[in-house]
């Protein structure tokens, strides 16, 4: 409880939720959820990752909120307690070091992608996208890409804001940004769904969300180029073949580790803040539902307006936000606001998500190097700040930089397919193993309020036997995939 007056704590229960939905709700959400649906299958993608979300996400969640309750203290710390506590060997730490680092190589590309953001919300407003075409919305793209100076500043000036919300602590900063942020987010992203409706093509994005075709989810079709090298089919399908793929599902998993900010330390810190009298399994579900509707909610707003212009395809990839939507805002009654609106949307969600980033990381140097808050922060803010710079010329100077140490990968791909295939699922194996097989059962109990009720041992089961065994195979083949 110490711990707790060095940080502060969650002036309520809500106030918790709202953080931790915050750090859960961001680009995950808004712009990776809407292009991994497009590209792997629509609906039936939706499905397995809503399975994800209730059969894994949850669970392990409830276990990471669990430990950061527990410790009261950074991650590391934590772990570093609870091992003491448990009579364990000292490597069980390395979950806590793990979310430190996972926070900062995600903070490190994500702050790039969020300036991307901010830009387009100047672009928008400006009404440069009016009555725009691809060409011309590929132009503006590909020169934002390649002007290292505008890219710089944006990026910089979000790792700012980042840090100075981080630096002001729990009540003024976190708590600050979970009572102001969240609700703009969500009511903005409402009154989307809204324009979507009025202008959109609501019917043709329903359909596409939520009407399964197993068939995009458990084939490809593929062929073989001039150079001999299988690549996605892009002629006709009698030319093609087809394939059996594992992809989307090892994806819709991932991702449910990514949208959540399971396994990389974020949640185990705002755990460590939370009040006394809150119900973990209960705080856990309503985060899960909040972060589940609002990428559901995107997803509709989003699909709405693409089929409201034919020349937008849904499987536009990591490009469909801002390639392919300004495309759709700039052809559409009052597409300038809605537009604008979207890009601010888009911004404020990354903020709120961003700040828990590097949380677990300044937690750990308040607690045992003695710093204050704003040196903390800046030394985790500016480390991220740094390597961000190579995610950010992935796009241009070291687009053709690929090395074997990477796994071919650039560094902004690497950077993505460390954290959200490999470090996010690999912390969750190991928090859900340390949860349900060395804690003391009485101590998780006690913790969950659970003692006696016959979904503790339903949740015990699962975080025993069900979560470890799924994430396991995801990370082994996430990593042959990655060999390949």
């Amino acid at each position: 409880m110490s711990q707790q007056k060095i940080h502060g704590v969650w002036s309520n229960s809500w106030i918790f939720v709202l953080a931790a939905t915050g750090s859960a709700v961001g680009l995950g959400n808004i712009w990776k959820f809407p292009y991994m649906a497009g590209e792997n299958g629509g609906g039936a993608f939706v499905l397995v990752y809503l399975f994800c979300i209730a059969l894994i996400g949850l669970p392990v969640m409830m276990a990471e909120v669990l430990l950061g309750r527990r410790g009261r203290m950074s991650p590391v710390n934590t772990m570093k307690r609870l091992v003491e506590e448990g009579g364990l060997h000292g490597a069980w730490t390395s979950i806590g070091w793990m979310g430190v680092f996972a926070g900062l190589f995600i903070m490190s590309f994500y702050s790039v992608v969020a300036g991307w953001a901010i830009n387009y919300v100047i672009t928008t407003a400006s009404g440069t996208f009016n009555g725009a075409d691809a060409e011309q919305v590929g132009s503006i793209w590909g020169g934002l890409l390649n002007d290292n100076g505008t890219l710089l500043l944006w990026h910089t000036t979000f790792s700012i804001m980042t840090g100075v919300i981080v630096a002001l602590g729990v009540t003024k900063g976190l708590g600050a940004v979970a009572r102001y942020m969240m609700p703009f987010l969500i009511l903005a992203l409402f009154v989307l769904l809204a324009y979507g409706v009025m202008k959109g093509n609501m019917a043709a994005g329903l359909d596409f969300l939520f009407n399964p075709d197993f068939s995009k989810l458990l084939y490809k079709y593929v062929e073989v180029n001039a150079s001999g090298e299988t690549v996605a089919c892009s002629g006709e399908l009698i030319h093609c073949e087809k394939q059996l793929t594992y992809e989307p599902t090892l994806k819709a998993l991932g991702h449910a580790f990514f949208t959540l900010s399971l396994g990389m330390g974020a949640i185990m810190a705002y755990g460590a803040y939370m009040p006394d009298h809150s119900n973990v399994a209960k705080t856990v579900v309503t985060i899960g539902i909040l972060d589940t509707v609002i990428a559901l909610v995107a997803g509709m707003a989003i699909f709405a307006i693409v089929f409201a212009n034919p020349e937008v395809s849904p499987a536009g990839g990591p490009g469909l936000m801002f390639q392919s939507l300004p495309i759709a805002f700039g052809s559409m009654a009052g597409g300038q606001i809605f537009g604008t609106l979207f890009f601010l949307l888009v911004t404020v969600a990354a903020w709120s998500s961003a700040v828990s980033l590097i949380e677990p990381g300044v937690a750990w140097l308040v607690e045992n190097k003695d710093y204050n808050r704003w040196v903390a922060t800046l030394i985790l803010a500016g480390s991220a700040w740094l390597l961000g710079i190579t995610a950010m010329l992935s796009f241009n100077v070291l687009s053709e930089w690929t090395p074997i140490f990477l796994f071919g990968k650039t560094p902004f791909n690497f950077l993505d397919f460390l954290t959200s295939q490999l470090m996010l699922p690999l912390g969750g194996l190991f928090i859900a193993i340390f949860v349900g097989w060395k804690m003391s059962k009485t101590i998780v109990a006690q913790e969950m309020d659970a003692e006696g009720h016959p979904l503790f041992e339903i949740w015990m089961f699962v975080l025993r036997y069900i979560s470890p065994v799924l994430v396991g195979v995801v990370f082994v083949f996430a990593l042959i995939d990655s060999l390949s």
